[in-house]
């Protein structure tokens, strides 16, 4: 599959959210062209402020492999990660990161100018950002 077919995978998981009114996050993770972890945001259904989809994907991910360190394997997120996110990746130790929109807001990159993530973490942005951001921008919508 292609980072674009996974990314609409993640915005699945993005739909869920929105669908039981938590912020529109999504985010798969994929080892050897499987999908091993699949969540998005449940930070008001856990009462939990880091339960973002990266935080909840990344411990899917691990209890799956019985694993604490995912170096072969890819997160797709349809939000640029922010910095809490960041330093799970981090130290998840993430082979490849690929996210849709990005979050000048919210954004790691709000905050750094230098990658969070862990050194040998391959960084891809902008898959399919339209299409992420407007589920944020309706969501967001909706609330006003």
């Amino acid at each position: 599959m292609t980072d674009e077919q996974y990314m609409r995978q993640a915005l699945r998981e993005a739909q869920n959210a929105f669908d039981i009114d938590e912020v529109p996050i999504g985010a798969i993770i994929v080892l050897k062209d499987k999908i091993i972890a699949r969540a998005h945001n449940q930070v008001e259904l856990l009462n939990d402020p880091t339960a973002h989809a990266e935080v909840l994907a990344i411990t899917t991910a691990c209890n799956y492999l019985g694993a604490k360190y995912l170096p072969e394997a890819t997160l797709y997120v349809t939000i640029e990660p922010c910095l809490m996110c960041s330093g799970a990746l981090h130290w998840s130790k993430l082979g490849r990161i690929v996210y849709g929109a990005p979050d000048d807001k919210n954004g790691y990159r709000k905050y750094t100018n230098i990658s969070p993530f862990h050194p040998k973490t391959q960084l891809t942005g902008g898959i399919l950002a339209e299409e992420c951001a407007q589920l944020m921008k309706d969501f967001f919508k909706s609330k006003r």
